[in-house]
């Protein structure tokens, strides 16, 4: 069989796909668990999302997929992914007990059952299994919801996707969970190419098996709509006297919530808007009954069917995660498709076409605007009169084929900013819906890129990054733009000793002249080594008790824990916990580096530095260990590397000092004690930074440069 050619219509449906997966989660997230009477009393009519957010915060529904296709994309052949592999990059992603998902309980919440069986050694896919946990853990939700993605990235090849499917679900669910997550992303897969959507439905059943129950609840919801066609609320009474919640033992089993997704398809008659809206208004699990509803229909129309202005502006493509590395947490929905669309290339054995293949191989965050209707989370504003406006726009473009219009009005001038988010605080948000943290993505001494047009002449610009602890921009010197020319603008970011944290980045304007005014930015971007300080007598306690979903949610001031506790006293900050415990900042996306950080170990058999670290389970580690010093790699489990003599004492403070280089390792403790090596055996050629204590270990730190 051919492969199939990755075309601009499987482009536009993947991206349309997956904003539709966000655009179905944010709907629904404000009335999840509600009942369908309670739904209509409140809201009536449901036509729209029903909440504004200053920005939607962190959700299972995306968290899960956004992380664990990554274990598809580190292998080489798709054929090769195992339930095992997914399994990791689950531990790798999650915090320990705290944000990504719902950690209700061993034995209560699946995912968390799952999580500590894997944590305890036992291996996917007995994790998930009913064998290991019982039928009524094992049929839980999940096992569709966190799905969406391994549908996506198999246009028109659902006998792909089932495979890929199943051995994701199995690292969390069994049973008829697991039928239900085949079943999605078989509707998903099927979408690019089938446009009746009875015809989707009864296409993917033939992958799951026939006498299941979950193949059984789709068949009944399909011959009800069958023998009435017309009102959905009949449906639901239907669907609420057979297979209600009261039918089901758990916390969210999965088949009253599948009966809701075969309704909403059914009745919403391949009206995007209607689908969602049904979908919503049945109420139940409904953030995640909407986000894999939403996921078929926007697959099946594209971006096309999907209205900007009601669905896709209020979400800006922004998409917030809550997973251990603060840096992956703030993303946006291009990026995330950008993920995607490198896993179609690996399944299909095509390329896309040219420069978006390129472009989606890029090692930085480059926001390159090539999928339709994307901003890619660029922001803008004015100072004084005049008002200024983001789009996505065809009409012009420095590379490929799109870029980013700003278009306005000034009167006697105009002054402004369009920029991104590098850091979020509390107060962007209006809650803290599974916990989110954030570690700044860009940093003093890196180098700014964007390519900048305008279409009249008058307008001075220039590159800034905004300190939020001094509340000032920092501005490149200023350039003058002619008509009409595509100017490369560049800019290295003063280093900085303790003060700064970036929370934007973008081009800042002048303009003099009044009348409408219109700009054009393209491949904005950054590179380059950081050269900055912390000093934790500047950090601070962020409280992120907030909004509808309060909680005890506390972090320090740039950085993200993954077990254990993290706190700031009298201008240090401390790490302790029982056995293992990890908190981390910077940026994944570091490569070379030398970090060098004051510690004091308190107790405990372990004080380490965190470097190229990648999540939980993998990265390196260097500092003091019983009888000496060592160094340490984390492939799913820590391993010495290398170890050295070197006599310490609790109470005492060392600098320990690492560079790591290409494959290459350089440490040493007080200018002292040196180890070098070399690790040619998949290295981890990129990560951020953090602290590591082990054996119940408890240690301060006073100051971390990174140069």
């Amino acid at each position: 069989m051919k492969p199939k050619s990755i075309t601009p219509e499987i482009i536009d449906k993947l991206y349309a796909g997956w904003i539709s997966k966000a655009v179905g989660v944010r709907l629904g997230a404000p009335v999840e668990g509600w009942s369908f009477a309670e739904i209509r009393k409140v809201y009536g009519e449901i036509d729209g999302y029903v909440e504004s957010y200053r920005n939607f915060a962190a959700d299972d529904d995306t968290n899960v997929p956004v992380f664990l296709i990554r274990a598809l994309d580190r292998l080489s052949a798709p054929e090769e992914l195992t339930s095992q592999d997914i399994a990791h990059e689950l531990m790798n992603a999650s915090p320990y007990e705290h944000g990504f998902f719902w950690w209700g309980g061993y034995g209560i919440s699946t995912e968390h059952t799952a999580y500590l069986n894997l944590m305890n050694g036992i291996a996917a896919p007995a994790s998930g299994s009913i064998l290991q946990n019982g039928s009524t853990v094992a049929e839980q939700i999940g096992g569709q919801i966190f799905i969406d993605v391994w549908g996506l990235v198999c246009p028109g090849a659902p006998e792909k996707a089932a495979v890929l499917a199943e051995k994701a679900a199995r690292v969390t669910h069994d049973g008829n969970a697991v039928y239900g997550g085949i079943f999605i992303a078989c509707c998903i897969s099927i979408a690019y190419e089938e446009n009746d959507v009875e015809e989707i439905l009864k296409k993917a059943l033939r992958f799951i098996p026939a006498d299941c129950e979950y193949a059984r609840v789709v068949r009944a919801v399909m011959q009800y709509h069958q023998e009435n066609p017309d009102h959905w609320e009949q449906c639901f009474r239907y669907v609420l006297e057979n297979w209600g919640y009261d039918r089901y033992p758990g916390n969210c089993h999965i088949i009253p919530n599948a009966a809701v997704i075969i309704l909403a398809l059914l009745y919403g008659k391949g009206d995007y808007d209607r689908t969602l809206n049904i979908g919503t208004m049945c109420g139940w699990d409904t953030d995640c009954n909407v986000g894999n509803i939403a996921a078929i229909i926007g697959v099946r129309g594209g971006t096309a069917a999907i209205s900007y202005e009601k669905w896709l502006s209020p979400i800006q493509d922004l998409m917030i995660c809550s997973g251990t590395l603060g840096s992956l947490n703030m993303q946006d929905n291009a990026q995330i498709t950008d993920l995607l669309l490198r896993q179609v290339e690996k399944i299909t054995g095509e390329n896309a076409p040219e420069p978006l293949h390129s472009l989606i191989h890029q090692p930085q965050r480059l926001k390159h605007f090539e999928y339709p209707g994307s901003i890619q989370a660029m922001r803008a504003r004015v100072s004084g009169p005049g008002a200024l406006s983001v789009s996505h726009t065809r009409k012009k473009a420095f590379s490929g084929t799109g870029s980013l219009c700003i278009a306005g009005t000034s009167g006697n001038g105009l002054q402004g900013e369009i920029y991104q988010k590098t850091y979020y605080f509390p107060s962007d948000f209006s809650d803290s819906r599974y916990d989110p943290a954030f570690s700044p993505i860009l940093y003093p001494g890196q180098t700014l890129r964007l390519a900048f047009l305008s279409e009249q002449e008058g307008t001075a610009v220039s590159l800034f990054v905004r300190d939020s602890r001094q509340g000032i921009l920092q501005k490149s010197d200023s350039v003058s733009l002619s008509a009409g020319k595509w100017h490369e603008l560049v800019w290295k970011i003063p280093a900085d000793r303790g003060l700064a944290l970036i929370d934007e980045a973008g081009l800042s304007l002048d303009r003099t002249a009044a009348g409408e005014i219109r700009f054009f930015l393209d491949d904005f971007y950054w590179t380059g080594t950081p050269d900055y300080e912390i000093r934790f007598e500047r950090e601070n306690l962020e409280d992120w008790r907030i909004g509808t979903h309060p909680g005890p949610h506390f972090e320090i001031s740039q950085f993200t824990r993954w077990k254990g506790i993290l706190f700031l006293e009298n201008g240090e900050l401390h790490l302790t916990g029982a056995g293992d415990s990890a908190a981390f900042t910077g940026d994944v996306l570091w490569k070379d580096y030398t970090v060098e950080a004051e510690i004091t170990p308190l107790s405990g058999s372990g004080h380490y530095i965190l470097f190229r670290a990648q999540g939980a389970m993998r990265g390196y580690a260097f500092g003091l260990c019983e009888g000496g010093a060592a160094l340490l790699k984390n492939e799913n489990g820590w391993r010495r590397l290398k170890s050295i003599p070197f006599s310490w004492e609790p109470g005492d403070r060392f600098s320990l000092r690492i560079t790591v280089e290409g494959s290459s390792i350089r440490a040493q403790i007080n200018g002292e004690a040196p180890l070098f090596f070399e690790d040619e055996e998949n290295c981890c050629d990129t990560g951020c930074i953090g602290l590591f204590t082990t054996g119940n270990g408890h240690l301060k730190c006073s100051e971390i440069k990174v140069f």
